[in-house]
């Protein structure tokens, strides 16, 4: 039998992410078959384990070996430093980005299938001197055209851009930015189970721009991308009111909410499945799927963590991957 092959990266030493990372392999037996091999340092993962009363057993993993299923490690040391909890640290940020890096270098090998990652903390790569802001601009930067995308089951939203300030986001609404980012989505989408899907564009001001009475930017740019795009093929419609996008696309199966700046997209989609949604980043030659959630410094370390959106990364991921066989 031919099981994909998941990387799991651990995520920030100091934050949820190992804890979530262990508590969703733990239940190994309950996910789909498919070699999980998490990436990280043994340390970590022993610290994580105590913390929250799980002791893994994973065998070492040989990447040009059989593909089994089953859970396996790729040990990586972490610097000096690494370990502190409840805040960002340069050593924390510096040891998430090797798990991370590893991965990658490994799925851009061939080795593996899919990744799924752990949460990290954006100051931590800051204060480690690492020049992305997070696991998406880097994947971009390696792969352009990259998407950030959020799933659920009654919800899916798709993000012109993400983590940059509000006013810059407002000025990546243009015509050509639009069909590209337009072109890039339904490329990645083609490549997801349960498609065809169809592509609703929300405005960006009130109404969407009440037909230009509370701004211009849906005639003069959204619309005539949204236009363009029709007329390529692609299944794209709006601008729709930004306030009522979701409630159009909630529970359709078939539609992907394109939303024009991060907050605009992931206010809707947390309301709707804060804890379950999983972050799906489309475009790449491989799948890379995230819990929806951040590293929540102030409960690391307790056991606490929730750990159903970092399952149903695993489960996304391997359902992306399996789709590819």
């Amino acid at each position: 039998m031919t099981v994909p092959r998941i990387g799991v990266t651990l995520g920030d030493p100091g934050g949820i992410g190992p804890e979530v990372a262990l508590k969703a392999l733990a239940g190994t037996a309950i996910l789909p078959a498919a070699a999980y091999v998490l990436f990280g340092d043994p340390a970590v993962i022993g610290q994580a384990g105590e913390e929250a009363g799980i002791r893994l057993a994973p065998d070492p993993w040989k990447p040009r070996g059989r593909r089994a299923a089953g859970l396996f490690l790729e040990p990586i040391p972490s610097p000096p430093g690494t370990g502190g909890r409840g805040a960002p640290s340069g050593p924390n940020g510096a040891a998430s980005f090797l798990f991370f890096e590893s991965a990658v270098s490994a799925v851009r090998a061939g080795l593996l299938d899919a990744v799924v990652t752990a949460p990290i903390s954006k100051t931590a790569w800051r204060l480690a001197g690492v020049p992305w802001r997070g696991h998406t601009d880097y994947l971009e930067h390696r792969h352009p055209g990259a998407v950030m995308s959020f799933w659920s089951e009654r919800l899916r939203v798709a993000l012109l851009s993400h983590h940059v300030p509000l006013s810059e986001a407002v000025g990546k609404v243009r015509k050509t930015a639009l069909l590209e980012f337009f072109r890039a989505l339904h490329r990645g989408l083609q490549k997801a189970p349960g498609g065809p899907f169809e592509i609703l564009v929300a405005g960006l001001n009130p109404h969407a721009g009440e037909d230009g009475a509370l701004g211009r930017e849906e005639k003069e740019e959204i619309q005539p991308a949204v236009d363009a795009a029709s007329r390529e093929g692609i299944p794209v419609s709006g601008p729709y009111p930004p306030d009522t996008v979701f409630l159009r696309a909630r529970g359709r199966e078939k539609a992907v909410v394109a939303a024009l700046y991060h907050d605009q997209g992931l206010i809707g989609f947390k309301l709707e499945a804060f804890g379950s949604g999983v972050n799906v980043t489309l475009g790449l030659p491989f799948v890379r799927t995230s819990p929806d959630h951040g590293t929540a410094f102030d409960i690391a370390g307790r056991g606490l963590a929730d750990p159903r959106s970092m399952t149903e990364a695993l489960r996304l991921a391997w359902s992306f991957s399996a789709a590819a066989f």
